[in-house]
């Protein structure tokens, strides 16, 4: 389970093991921790949030899927907007819920991708669903995903307030290499400020104004 909120965590814990055909046997807080946990635990399923400090859901679950023998992705999400489910899905998750559902829906979904299925909650209106399976983007999106993993990576933490010294601590580079990132990504989406910077991040469900 990978959710930055505990207190969401530990009760998702708590109904899911009502079930025996489920064993929880790893939580995490961000997307980062996520990588991290889903290589050394080798999990069958993923139950990923998407708003998240550091590194958020679909880029987690982007590299997480790239992996061979992957785990399926289950996107549970207070989002219902149709730019998140589409980055989501097309990231690499089998199934996309709201945290509202039911915890029947939720395990219902669950072992339907674990048998290798596919799963989107009915509470996503048929439009968007209809404009992901066209594969209809906005253009905030559209140019965001113009920018390589790293760039989003950047783009995400410089939109969450963090300077150029304190993302090159947490990404393991140079600040230098930072400084280049930032001004790839303002030539790439055509900014010139943070703040531009950062309705891109919002727009492209890179980051949240929760975040």
């Amino acid at each position: 389970m990978v959710d930055d909120h505990l207190m969401f965590t530990a009760g998702l814990r708590a109904l899911l093991e009502t079930n025996p055909a489920i064993e929880i046997i790893g939580e995490a807080a961000d997307g980062r921790q996520a990588i991290q946990s889903a290589a050394e635990l080798s999990p069958d399923v993923i139950v990923m949030d998407i708003s998240m400090p550091e590194m958020n859901g679909i880029l987690a679950t982007r590299k997480i899927t790239a992996e061979d023998s992957a785990p399926k992705i289950v996107a549970l999400s207070m989002h219902s907007g149709g730019q998140y489910v589409s980055e989501m899905l097309s990231a690499g998750a089998s199934a996309y819920l709201l945290k509202c559902c039911r915890i029947e829906e939720l395990i219902h979904a669950i072992e339907l991708v674990h048998a290798g299925h596919k799963y989107l909650t009915p509470k996503i209106t048929s439009g968007v669903i209809d404009d992901y399976k066209r594969g209809l983007s906005n253009s905030a999106a559209s140019a965001a995903s113009e920018l390589s993993q790293r760039q989003q990576e950047v783009l995400q933490l410089l939109s969450e307030g963090l300077a150029s010294k304190e993302i090159a601590a947490r990404l393991g580079i140079s600040v230098k290499t930072v400084t280049a990132h930032r001004q790839s990504i303002m030539g790439k989406l055509n900014v010139r400020s943070v703040a531009e910077l950062t309705k891109y991040a919002i727009l492209a469900g890179l980051t949240s104004l929760e975040a």
